[in-house]
């Protein structure tokens, strides 16, 4: 327990009875008494000062009895305390000290018996069935505030009461910044059942309008009111309304003509001349409405959801939020775009906006036809499809910012797959409202489609999405694809019958490959293991292992995806996490898979190289429980590991190419020319003597074609390849042969 204390003060020469004048000295007998007597004092109090010090330690040991001797002897050693004060001149200055430190004791004895109680008449939380009210109380400077318990003062009573809900409208006013206004309405409350009836017919479909509620709350600047006035000046003009009707609409007519009659005018004034400002820009913008905007060169329709002006570090924007519909990958819904108008001075052109209302487009009706065409066709690339493309297709940066990439070729339409491979943003959908269920009900009754089959409405199909996800096969990326640049894919027939191969092993790859597409039914003694084929193709560069692969996927009409060495990374867990994802991927689509120079992978295993051999393991793994046809290229089969070679169903070695299949090659590339060739059979004999590939007989032919395009021939003369020939004799590693012909 705290202690207080007495304090010791000096006494001033004055005090003591001492002159302080120069020259003369005391009495003997005073000075000689007030001496003792100060003596004495001060003895004693030193001495009561060792003992409080004693006491104050011997204080925090003891137990509530020592403590309470020590406040008994106290009081003694007070009482002497106050005697000798008094001789000292310091009686009033311990008494107050004594007072406090009693004070102080006392309190300290009450507060541990107050304690005591506390623990003895514990709370119940929670046990009083009533409410307590507490109030906001006021803030500090820094607006800072807290919960008190006094009723808050200057309280006014509520505005709204039995006697203002007799009234068909309640009007919340506040002061205008209109110079034409003293007074404009912050928001009104509609309470006429009639009115309301009236409104659930006008404001049908209306977002964020709920006319069944009984207290029906409208704020300004009522846009409700402003993008249906002309339904509201029709419907007054109905000669069966009932006169309680009439005379509501009519308080409301006039309250509306008031606060709104202005903007009213002004949007009217708009769509006659087809121009808007800024600060008006909503007015345009009604909900339900469909709006058409341009993005990335396309034109995209949507359905207006709402409008709110925003201010940014990059300026002041009219934020349109609208929807379309897209395919999530299972199923169609609603997805939410939102498109910024900047801030401009003056009046605009409304169809030079970024995005504006259908109606206003001068060939409204075309516009809708064109967009519901290639609504048809997007719904009928929900799933995954193989498609040629040519054209610009959206990528993405670093920053997930759009960007147009030019690409050709094949591509996989597969939203599904793009949601769970790609590193891109995934589009999620939104549900159908209840309004779209019963349009798409209505839709399949009228055109009398009776199973489940989902299935859109013309209205829908014109507000699909321009865009389209999958995967390009030629660049390996996962984009946005434009759905009206999707084709249907081009076939080469003759590929197969162009590959230089014998007879035999054509036949060969093509049964196996057949019969693997068809769903061969071939299976191990575990399930699901060794269901794929797998052939692994050898030989030098050129002579035709990547296009023998080529050449059967044309001739099944699947996708052939095509991997190599830099797609699947260096670390065993890159390795095993692409190559799985691929897998799945051949897999889902029905493609072939063509691992080029596979040797980086299976090259044989050594007890010094753990990465490498961790790989290589990879491999065998995952080729063993592989279900499609793989095709794997390699110009160093001596390499490879052994434990491969049983997991390899179909090994062809494709030898150095001879002069008739190297004839054979220039016969076919020059048939396939864009120029007409005047080459004779006895210029492509002599040709088919020098020892290049196919690679370098394509080259060669390529290079040519383009000279004489540059010389303006309208035929591929032998001249023209000679020139060329010319110029790879000085490449470095030049077939010897070439030499000696030229």
């Amino acid at each position: 327990m705290p202690r207080c204390w007495p304090s010791f003060r000096f006494r001033s020469k004055k005090e003591a009875g001492v002159s302080t004048k120069p020259g003369k000295l005391p009495d003997s007998g005073s000075s000689a008494s007030t001496l003792g007597s100060d003596a004495k004092s001060k003895t004693a109090e030193e001495s009561e000062k060792v003992n409080g010090l004693e006491e104050g330690q011997e204080e925090k040991k003891d137990d509530k009895k020592k403590n309470d001797k020590k406040k008994v002897k106290k009081k003694k050693d007070k009482k002497k305390e106050d005697e000798d004060s008094k001789e000292d001149g310091d009686t009033k200055d311990k008494k107050e000290d004594d007072k406090k430190e009693d004070d102080d004791e006392d309190g300290d004895e009450d507060k541990d018996n107050k304690d005591d109680e506390d623990k003895e008449k514990k709370v119940i939380v929670g046990s009083v069935s009533e409410a307590k009210n507490i109030y906001r109380g006021a803030s500090d400077d820094d607006g800072n505030w807290t919960w008190v318990d006094k009723y808050p003062d200057g309280v006014e009573e509520a505005a709204e009461n039995e006697e203002t809900a007799k009234y068909a409208i309640v009007v919340r006013n506040q002061k205008s910044n209109d110079s034409r206004k003293k007074l404009e309405a912050h928001s009104i409350i509609v309470q006429s059942p009639q009115i309301r009836a009236v409104l659930a017919e006008i404001m049908a479909d209306y977002p964020g309008v709920a006319c069944e509620l009984t207290r029906l709350e409208f704020e300004a600047p009522f846009k409700p009111f402003v993008h249906r006035w002309n339904e509201f000046q029709k419907y007054i003009e109905k000669p069966d309304l009932d006169e309680k009707t009439k005379k509501d609409m009519k308080v409301l007519i006039d309250i509306m003509n008031y606060e709104i009659g202005d903007n009213v005018k002004t949007f009217q004034d708009y769509v006659k001349n087809g121009v808007v400002c800024f600060k008006d820009l909503w007015m345009i913008f009604q909900p339900g409405t469909v709006v058409i905007a341009t993005g990335q060169g396309q034109l995209s329709a949507f359905e207006m959801v709402e409008t709110e002006y925003q201010t940014t570090n990059r300026g002041r924007f009219l934020v349109v939020r609208c929807d379309c519909v897209d395919y999530g990958g299972k199923e169609f819904g609603r997805y939410q775009e939102q498109i910024l108008i900047p801030e401009f001075i003056g009046t605009k052109k409304i169809t030079g906006l970024k995005v504006y209302p259908l109606h206003f487009h001068k060939d409204k009706e075309s516009v809708e036809a064109k967009l519901i065409k290639r609504g048809e066709l997007f719904e009928k690339l929900a799933g995954h499809h193989y498609k040629q493309y040519s054209g610009k297709a959206i990528g993405w940066d670093r920053d997930e910012n759009e960007i147009e990439l030019e690409v050709s070729g094949r591509i996989i339409v597969d939203i599904d797959s793009f949601n769970r491979f790609s590193p891109w943003r995934v589009r999620y959908v939104n549900e159908w409202s209840a309004t779209d269920l019963d349009r798409f009900s209505k839709y399949k009754e009228k055109m009398g489609i009776t199973d489940d089959k989902f299935v859109l409405p013309p209205y829908y199909q014109m507000l699909a999405r321009a865009r389209t996800r999958g995967y390009s096969l030629k660049f390996k990326k996962w984009l946005d694809f434009f759905v009206d640049q999707i084709t249907e894919v081009e076939w080469n027939t003759t590929a197969f019958d162009r590959l230089v191969l014998p007879p035999d092993q054509k036949e060969l790859i093509m049964s196996f490959s057949e019969s693997q597409i068809a769903g061969s039914q071939f299976d191990d003694i575990i399930q699901g293991k060794g269901k794929g084929i797998i052939c692994l193709l050898s030989g030098p560069p050129g002579v035709g292992k990547t296009l023998t692969a080529e050449a059967v996927a044309e001739t099944l009409r699947v996708p052939l995806h095509m991997l190599s060495s830099g797609d699947l990374g260096s670390s065993p867990w890159e390795v095993e996490r692409e190559l799985n994802s691929i897998l799945e991927l051949v897999a889902r689509w029905n493609a072939i898979l063509l691992l080029d120079e596979c040797d980086v992978f299976l090259e044989a295993r050594s007890t010094h190289e753990l990465e490498r051999n961790k790989i290589v393991s990879i491999f065998l793994r995952t080729l063993e429980y592989y279900e499609g046809i793989m095709f794997m290229t390699t110009n160093r089969v001596e390499e490879i590991d052994a434990a491969f070679q049983s997991r390899i169903h179909v090994s062809i070695e494709y030898p150095d190419l001879t002069a008739a299949s190297r004839r054979t090659i220039w016969t076919n590339f020059l048939r396939g020319s864009t120029i007409k060739s005047s080459l004779t059979d006895r210029d492509i004999a002599e040709l088919a003597e020098l020892k290049l590939n196919g690679r370098q007989i394509k080259n060669v032919l390529k290079t040519a074609q383009l000279l004489a395009a540059r010389k303006k021939s309208e035929t591929l003369d032998r001249k023209y390849i000679e020139t060329v020939l010319g110029i790879e004799k000085k490449r470095p590693g030049a077939p010897q042969q070439m030499m000696h012909y030229l």
